[in-house]
């Protein structure tokens, strides 16, 4: 009970005129910039949570786009292969049927030669023949007709089978 003994209503009113004037004072000069930085501090916040945010979405958009690119790199890769195996496979067909026609006019060209040389040696085997049956022939005719009888007598055969053919 010691305090209400000692209560002075003028110092409690001048407290009270001391309280209000501070009171006064810092809402006029305080609270405006302490709430200012308070509200820019709270945006500076909201502003950093929003670009990350912002950048979080923009990091899965790249990623989406990579992908895209990564497929799309893929799908055109596997065109290019296949159509170098396309071209491979076509130079190859061509290259093959060019061997087979080549194989097929010298196979002809051979055999053109072949029986161009096949005549010419059974026209040279007939003049031969030829030649050695006139040699025979002469070399019979020469041995028949050493004696003068064997002559006259070939000549009247001769004359014998002429008049009858």
């Amino acid at each position: 009970m010691g305090i209400f003994n000692d209560f002075s209503i003028g110092l409690f009113l001048m407290q009270l005129v001391i309280l209000c004037l501070l009171i006064f004072i810092m809402a006029k000069f305080a609270w405006k910039p302490i709430l200012n930085a308070l509200n820019e501090r709270e945006e500076g916040i909201q502003g950093a949570l929003d670009a990350a945010e912002n950048a979080r979405k923009e990091m899965q958009n790249l990623q989406a786009d990579n992908e895209r690119l990564l497929k799309e790199a893929r799908a055109e890769r596997d065109a290019m292969m296949k159509e170098a195996r396309e071209i491979k496979d076509k130079i190859i067909a061509d290259a093959k049927q060019e061997a087979e026609e080549q194989t097929t006019a010298m196979i002809n060209n051979a055999k053109a030669t072949i029986k161009q040389e096949q005549q010419a040696a059974i026209a040279e085997l007939k003049k031969t023949v030829g030649n050695l049956s006139i040699e025979i022939a002469q070399k019979v005719v020469r041995k028949e007709l050493a004696s003068q009888d064997d002559q006259l007598k070939l000549v009247e055969g001769m004359l014998e089978e002429v008049t009858l053919n």
